[in-house]
């Protein structure tokens, strides 16, 4: 097996004496979809928030390329290359794409004063590599359709060397060509290397784009599987019973 880009061993936390995450274990391999299911309060959440540096665990460790590495804060974890989507997007509404892109990290011409013309540039750059139909470079994010917005939020991630992207309920509230424009961008950044975290509670989204999927119940792993090894019927049996089939690997969560 090769070295997982990102492996989470034996992760915990508790908030006031309740263990939202038990002993977690979990990794993740370069240009691979990991879609990670449970119901509300099954710890998906607060996992991935251990792993952007919004939470500190408790016990366990996080490995990158086999090397331990210490994230405390959110800035420990973009300085690795880990960067999160959440479903709010972050983005400034009043702004264009350009400006959402260097929001906070804004380039300077020599006399200090903002370089709008760069920061077009680099944005269209990068807004071409992910989705090379985007023309609406000019106008506040607002305005933008729910897929234009994600296609922003993303640029904005991967413009500065994101090789984990989290990415919390990406098509919640979107139509079906929006949703399936999602998926588009989801497949380019596979095929570049980076490793995807999926949180969502559509079972469909989450096996037409992940690879493997990890089903959590009551902060517990019940089990990891590839998609294609076990059926929707069997993924709803983890989610809702915490049974662990015969093509899932169990976790100490499973019944």
């Amino acid at each position: 097996m090769k070295t997982p880009l990102i492996e989470m061993r034996d992760i915990s936390i508790a908030f006031g004496g309740i263990k939202a995450v038990d002993h977690v274990s979990i990794d993740l391999h370069p240009g691979e979809v990991m879609g990670l299911l449970g119901h509300n309060g099954a710890g998906k959440s607060t996992l991935i928030k251990i792993l952007s540096g919004a939470y500190p665990r408790d016990t366990g460790k996080i490995f990158m390329d086999g090397k331990e590495i210490a994230i405390h804060n959110p800035r420990d974890a973009k300085a690795h290359g880990i960067e999160t989507i959440y479903q709010t997007l972050a983005l400034a509404d009043n702004v264009d794409a350009a400006a959402n892109l260097y929001l906070g990290r804004e380039l300077k011409t020599a006399f200090g004063t903002l370089d709008d013309v760069a920061m077009e540039a680099e944005c269209r750059k990068v807004m071409h590599r992910l989705n090379p139909n985007f023309r609406r470079f000019k106008e506040p994010v607002s305005k933008l359709s729910g897929g234009q917005r994600q296609s922003v939020a993303i640029a904005r991630a991967i413009h500065f060397n994101a090789r984990v992207l989290i990415m919390d309920e990406p098509t919640a509230a979107l139509g079906p060509q929006e949703t399936a424009q999602v998926g588009e961008l989801i497949k380019q950044l596979k095929a570049e290397g980076i490793g995807i975290f999926l949180i969502s509670h559509d079972l469909h989204d989450v096996t037409d784009l992940a690879d493997r999927i990890c089903v959590m119940k009551n902060g517990q792993v019940v089990g990891t599987a590839k998609v294609d090894d076990v059926t929707h019927d069997e993924i709803l049996g983890m989610i809702i019973a915490g049974k662990c089939p015969e093509g899932a690997v169990a976790g100490p969560g499973a019944i």
